[in-house]
Parts: C-alpha cells; sequence; structure tokens
C-alpha cells in the first residue's frame, strides 16, 4: 500500500482551461473544484495470513478497492467490517486504519513491507504467508481548494460502495485497467492521466454518498441544492472580489433581503456576509501557501480594499498575519520534500 508522504511527490494539477459549470448546479461546481493532487497508487497481492497498519495521513484522501478475494478493514475504536470483490472504500479524512485477512490478524506496519516501485506514483506489494489470495489497489491523494475541503469535512469517516455487479461496479473495472495499463506502459503523460483517473473515482464514490445518505441534503449541502440559495453561493465562490452586499445576493436569489438573511443563516450556520469574509480569507491563505505573490496583490484579489485591512482580518481569523504563513510553512514544505 501507499505510504509515501503525499508532499514528497506533490505536483499542482491546474486546469488552464477551467470552464465553471452553470449556475444552475452549484454542488456540481464544488466536485468540478475538487482537484485532486499528488496521487499515489500501489497495487497489492496479498496471502493468508496477512495484516497492514496504515498509517494516518494529514490532509489526505484514501482509497481501497478490493478487485479479487476478500479481507477486512478495521479503524480506530470500531469492529472490523468485511471487504468483498468489487468493494470500494474512501477514507477522506486520511485516518489510519488496519487492512486484514481475518479480524483476528496480525498486522505489520506499512513502512515494514518492501514494495517494487514501478514510478514515483505506483508501486507494486506483495506480502503473506501462502494461503488464500486477495488483491486490492490503494490510492492516496490529496484535494487543494477551500471548497474541496469544506465538502470533505462534512463527510463521514469511510464511504463504501459494494457495485461489482452493476454499473459503477463495472466503470470501476475499466478504471482500473486502464491505471494499471498506464503504469505499465510508462509513457509520457502517464502520470497525469492516472492522477486524472482518481479524481474521476473519488468524485464518484462522493457523488455516490450524496446521492443516497440523509445527511447529505442537510445544512451547507442543502443550501448548494436550494435553488436560490445555490445561486448566490455559487456566485460568491466564483466572484470572491465582488463587492457583494447582502441587498445585491437578496437580489441574485430572487428573493426580499430578510428572507434571504433568515434562510442562509438557517441553511448554513452562519450569516452570508461572514460566510463570504470567511471564503475569502481561506482563498487567500492558499494564495500565500501557494505562491509568491505580494500580500498587496492575495489582498486585492481577496476582496480586500487595502493591504492593513486584510492584514488585521487575517490576523484576527487565524491567528497569525499573512506573512507569518509563508515563514511556518517553509520548514513544513522542507520537510515533506525530504
Amino acid at each position: 500500500m501507499d505510504y509515501v508522504p503525499v508532499g514528497r511527490y506533490k505536483e499542482l494539477m491546474t486546469d488552464a482551461h477551467f470552464q465553471p459549470v452553470p449556475l444552475s448546479d452549484p454542488l456540481g461546481e464544488v466536485l468540478h473544484m475538487l482537484h485532486l493532487t499528488g496521487t499515489l497508487y500501489c497495487r497489492a497481492e496479498m496471502t493468508a495470513p496477512w495484516g497492514l497498519v496504515m498509517p494516518r495521513l494529514i490532509d489526505s484522501m484514501m482509497f481501497v478497492i478490493v478487485t479479487s478475494g476478500r479481507c477486512w478493514l478495521r479503524l480506530p475504536g470500531q469492529e472490523p467490517v468485511p471487504l468483498q470483490q468489487g468493494t470500494m472504500v474512501l477514507l477522506p479524512h486520511g485516518n489510519n486504519y488496519d487492512l486484514l485477512s481475518a479480524p483476528d490478524a496480525v498486522p505489520t506496519p506499512l513502512f515494514d513491507i518492501p514494495v517494487n516501485k514501478v514510478s514515483d506514483r505506483y508501486e507494486i506489494m506483495q506480502h503473506g504467508g501462502g494461503g488464500e489470495m486477495t488483491r486490492a489497489t490503494a490510492g492516496v491523494v490529496q484535494f487543494d481548494h477551500v471548497a474541496a475541503k469544506r465538502l470533505v469535512a462534512l463527510l463521514p469517516d469511510m464511504l463504501r460502495i459494494d457495485a461489482w455487479e452493476d454499473e459503477i461496479g463495472s466503470w470501476l473495472q475499466s478504471t482500473l485497467s486502464l491505471i494499471a495499463r498506464e503504469a505499465s506502459a510508462m509513457r509520457p503523460g502517464g502520470e497525469t492521466v492516472m492522477t486524472r483517473l482518481a479524481d474521476i473515482m473519488v468524485i464518484q464514490a462522493i457523488r455516490t454518498w450524496l446521492d443516497r445518505a440523509p445527511e447529505a441534503n442537510l445544512g451547507w449541502l442543502a443550501a448548494l441544492r436550494d435553488r436560490q440559495l445555490g445561486r448566490t453561493l455559487a456566485l460568491m465562490h466564483r466572484q470572491p472580489d465582488h463587492d457583494w452586499s447582502v441587498a445585491d445576493l437578496a437580489s441574485e436569489a430572487g428573493m426580499s433581503r430578510s428572507a434571504f438573511s433568515a434562510r442562509f443563516t438557517e441553511l448554513v450556520g452562519q450569516p452570508a456576509m461572514q460566510y463570504l469574509a470567511q471564503w475569502r480569507l481561506h482563498l487567500a491563505r492558499a494564495q500565500l501557501l501557494e505562491t509568491r505573490e505580494p500580500v498587496g496583490s492575495v489582498a486585492s484579489r481577496a476582496g480586500y480594499q487595502s493591504e492593513a485591512a486584510f492584514g488585521r482580518a487575517f490576523k484576527q481569523f487565524f491567528g497569525i498575519p499573512p506573512g507569518g504563513v509563508r515563514k511556518l510553512a517553509a520548514p513544513q514544505a522542507i520537510q515533506s520534500a525530504l
């Protein structure tokens, strides 16, 4: 399984031809923002008895797809759950877990198991005691947009799709075949293709949860689905530097100012202007971490008229001035590259 810190191979996959989806589908737009980076794959062949201790990976998502055989997955403090052939499990928060041939199997720390490194993004692992065979494909991905992080924060500890025999399962099999082909051929652009395929698999898993889970119709997600509020959220997401007012947003929603304010606060959990201010600050923080743009330029892109006002708001919200974010991030970036 993949265990190398994602930051070691971090590669920003930006789309220079980004075309927003229609304002009528703000939830779809959030999914469009779920660009994944630093994808790592491992194809594992394990013979019983076997067990793996998977480490926690901060700001990462992990997925496991059982392509043949069966196994058990155990999250900390929970009973192990069986995984059959065709099961896909997505762990949105990068929590540590055990993957086992049986509930009582003794797991081995992942770092202690040798792998055959096909490329920087693809590994093959063989492990176990020679008994019943289980094959699985695992991956580790990161996401790099504020909207994606807010969506991921709402997801449960584990998303599970048992769909090997329906059209989703067939589609998963085809996608995994493409990943294996790209990994073995090592053609130019293969790693980019593999990353995009991971995007599709993860987004499909989240879409399935959005369609089925009752909690996906509450709070911020409900506001995104709402015909009127969803439009205003999409506008704030697309144009954070615009000088929005509550009256402007209410007009865009086709609602009175008071009705809009009440409904927005009820569903999202905070007033519209507070949501916008925090959205701007999170985007600004990402810009500070990912670029070398001057603080003044970042402030302007975040909708602030002056660098001083931006600095005060930033420090009040994050507890550190804008310049301090870059100073703290530098040692972490160096460490993740080692």
